[in-house]
């Protein structure tokens, strides 16, 4: 199977935020959408972006250690910032 070249360009859309709420019939609403053309990554972009996304996600895991260490020893007994942070979370990541 040929991968597309990366000169291929990737059709998307875009629309202007129009308020509909005030018509007689909102179901009725004309909205007029515009195709625009955006160039595809490059190899070495997908690969960058890839690193990019894995480094967020290992961010955002540590940083849920770190949470969880605090909640769980109780470390934020002194701070009212960390106290406001750890309260909606119950085990497991869930909302209390």
């Amino acid at each position: 199977m040929t991968k597309p070249s990366s000169k291929h360009k990737k059709a998307t859309t875009s629309s202007t935020h129009e308020d509909i709420s005030q018509q007689v019939d909102p179901s009725l609403a004309t909205i007029t959408v515009t195709a625009v053309e955006v160039e595809e990554l490059s190899e070495a972009e997908q690969s960058d972006r890839l690193q990019l996304e894995r480094k967020v996600e290992r961010a955002f895991f540590e940083a849920g250690k770190a949470l969880a260490e605090l909640r769980d020893r109780r470390l934020y007994r002194s701070s009212d910032n960390i106290l406001n942070l750890l309260q909606p979370i119950g085990s497991f990541g869930t909302i209390r």
